[in-house]
């Protein structure tokens, strides 16, 4: 029994990392998704930074970047990780980019 409460706060220790990795996996994912949305969505003459936030988890702190240029569109975007354990600190950010091509609204028969 005394074993076993010493060892507990290094077992909590280590459930509380791997949930933190799992919440940056998270974030990544929705930084990815929402690049994609937003690249997509501009390319075709949209928002795509209305279109990259309505991808992503509303509760999530992002930023949105669309840089659209003669051939393509390209979307930056970068989320912050949500922090779990208390020493680690808060500036942690997962930044992911999508380019698409833009649709070819030039109709030359």
């Amino acid at each position: 029994m005394l074993e076993f409460a010493g060892f507990l706060p290094v077992l909590l220790l280590v459930g509380l990392a791997a949930i933190q990795l799992g919440l940056v996996g998270y974030a990544a994912n929705q930084a990815g998704s929402g690049a994609r949305a937003a690249a997509r969505a501009a390319s075709q003459g949209d928002s795509g930074e209305a279109a990259g936030a309505a991808a992503m988890d509303g509760d999530l702190s992002s930023s949105i970047d669309v840089g659209i240029g003669a051939e393509t569109t390209t979307a930056t975007v970068e989320v912050q990780v949500p922090t779990l354990l208390p020493f680690i600190g808060s500036d942690w950010s997962v930044t992911k980019h999508a380019t698409m091509p833009n649709d070819d609204t030039d109709t030359d028969d």
